[in-house]
């Protein structure tokens, strides 16, 4: 897992400047908003306070002998096609100093934390192999087997942080809300796949436990049928918060100073 020691952010004490003591007042980053075209209406937002979500670009999702393809008969080939504007973000965050995660499954081995309605809706009650079990590629999304690991051509960088999942959401069982509370996070850009299925879970439950949400959508997709992706944009944009393109956010990212150099 990553590591949160390479980012700037307020959660830290300080010993006074003569050593006698300890300064438990936070000094946050300097506030960098930058404006942007989205829907239903323009926003801004503080990239001071913003995070890259790269949901699920995995293996066994992507790859053409990944389980998606291979026990689920998933016509992957669209996947690959988002890449090129996830990776066009990331370095965009990256130089801005804002964090860019990857949350991914990572099942154990003997999945003893997963229920039925994980179980058995991922295996069709035994009719196929699901979470955890053996395929010719290996162990189905197991935590630090090839299944679970990001493809190669999705750019992964010594500064980004890696956090395992156990559902389709990524904020439940793990530590994905402390470490975004921790770094002053509040807004969340979200890229990856499915975009109906884990992107979708994830964005919900983390407009549910108060974050901002920004859906990029060339730089997520499905293999759903084009209707269902398509309802996902009405209901984001109606309920839960935002949809823009990747240009527009990279042409108004802010990239001349990194957050914390101006405290």
């Amino acid at each position: 897992m990553g590591t949160v020691k390479n980012y700037f952010h307020s959660d830290r004490w300080s010993p006074f400047e003569n050593g006698s003591g300890i300064s438990l007042l936070r000094h946050p980053p300097k506030s960098q908003p930058f404006r942007f075209q989205a829907e239903p209406k323009p926003i801004e937002a503080d990239i001071a306070r913003s995070a890259l979500m790269i949901i699920d670009m995995q293996n066994d999702f992507l790859a053409a002998d990944g389980w998606f393809a291979t026990s689920r008969n998933a016509d992957v080939s669209c996947l690959s096609d988002v890449i090129e504007h996830i990776n066009a973000l990331s370095e965009a965050f990256r130089g801005a100093g804002a964090p860019v995660f990857h949350v991914n499954w990572a099942v154990r081995p003997d999945v003893a934390n997963l229920p039925a309605n994980v179980l058995d809706k991922g295996s069709d009650c035994g009719a196929r192999p699901g979470y955890g079990e053996q395929i010719p590629s290996g162990r189905v999304l197991v935590d630090g087997d090839w299944g679970a690991q990001s493809v190669a051509s999705i750019d992964v960088d010594i500064r980004d942080i890696s956090v395992g999942k156990t559902r389709l959401t990524g904020f439940s069982d793990n530590e994905l809300d402390s470490i975004l509370r921790r770094l002053g996070v509040t807004t969340l850009f979200f890229t990856g796949v499915n975009m109906d299925r884990c992107v979708f879970a994830t964005l919900a439950d983390g407009c549910f436990n108060g974050f901002d949400a920004v859906l990029v959508e060339d730089a997520t997709t499905t293999v759903s049928p084009d209707y269902v992706g398509e309802a996902i944009l009405y209901l984001i944009r109606l309920l839960y918060g935002f949809t823009a393109k990747s240009d527009d956010i990279l042409r108004a990212l802010p990239t001349q100073t990194k957050i914390g150099a101006n405290t």
